[in-house]
């Protein structure tokens, strides 16, 4: 996978593959301290240099640990990105307390401090407000004049917003001027939800797109019985629909988990893709998996089979 250095308001370069930190905070089951120094450390080698990060991920966990754990890097500089409009309230022992929302100017400011302090930093290269599908008033108001005076400040280099639903993120794009988008989970081999509105609209407005959750919580990476999806146990449906998929994969010797993570790039407004990782392994198979060629006749096929919109082979070809 390559990077797509396609037009945009970005000042700079997105990687085409990159990491997502929340199974090194704890996501779904506990990762020790040396199996996250392994994951950084063979992501590293593995030459991704695009980490994407949060503060509720594990409550400052996985900030921490990026901080602390991953390298120095010979080369350029990491691409680092995390989010704000949560903050996090420690009991008074210091042990993890609540998460609650703020999206105050000084609310945004608290969080992106503290951020920034677990991991190391002075300055993120992008800032998501993350899931703020139900607070359009407060956004309009104090969130995003917030992050946009954090940029002119030189503290990020960009402002995006990070959601699980394409359509209230759209409503986001459509109304401001925005550098970036993280859309999980819809925009997958089973999931096409963001392909009406969202990309459309952010191939017009030039906004940067990255697609997370290709997986769809687990069910594209391995569509066996106790597979999760979207965050649940998978349907009977969705896991003989990824079955499906598997099989035409199989038939043409590509593994499932590789036609998941390249099956965004399809579509030209996308620019990233990143994975969870939780282990060295896994670093190692998504890797290769970004990695692998997958013949047009694959393509083609998982197209008439309607695992892949027909709309983006024609442009592809055209």
């Amino acid at each position: 996978m390559t990077d797509r250095p396609a037009a945009n308001r970005l000042p700079f370069i997105l990687p085409g593959f990159g990491m997502g930190t929340a199974p090194l905070g704890g996501l779904f089951e506990a990762v020790s301290d040396q199996e996250a120094a392994a994951t950084l450390k063979t992501a590293a080698e593995a030459g991704i240099t695009y980490f994407d990060t949060a503060p509720r991920y594990g409550h400052g966990l996985a900030e921490e640990r990026l901080g602390r754990l991953l390298a120095p890097s010979a080369g350029t500089d990491p691409v680092i990105s995390t989010k704000t409009g949560w903050l996090l309230r420690p009991r008074p022992d210091g042990s993890p307390g609540e998460v609650i929302t703020d999206w105050t100017e000084r609310g945004i400011r608290e969080s992106l401090e503290a951020s920034l302090i677990r991991l190391g930093r002075s300055s993120v290269d992008i800032l998501y407000l993350h899931d703020p599908d139900d607070y359009p008033d407060e956004i309009r108001r104090t969130a995003y004049p917030a992050v946009r005076k954090l940029r002119d400040e030189g503290l990020i280099r960009a402002v995006g917003f990070g959601m699980n639903h394409s359509g209230p993120l759209a409503s986001y794009v459509a109304e401001f001027e925005v550098d970036v988008v993280l859309i999980a989970g819809r925009f997958s081999l089973l999931d096409h939800e963001a392909l009406t509105t969202l990309l459309p609209l952010c191939a017009k407005t030039g906004t940067a797109v990255v697609v997370g959750g290709v997986f769809n919580t687990g069910l594209l990476a391995d569509p066996s019985p106790g597979a999760m999806f979207n965050y649940r146990p998978a349907p009977a449906e969705a896991l003989e629909r990824a079955r499906q998929c598997r099989a035409l994969c199989d038939a043409y010797a590509v593994p499932l988990p590789a036609a998941a993570i390249q099956f965004p790039l399809l579509h030209a407004a996308v620019n990233s893709v990143v994975l969870g990782c939780r282990s060295a392994a896994e670093v190692t198979a998504n890797a290769a998996a970004a990695r692998f060629p997958i013949p047009d006749e694959l393509w083609q096929r998982l197209a008439r089979a309607g695992f892949v919109p027909e709309q983006l082979l024609d442009e592809r070809t055209g």
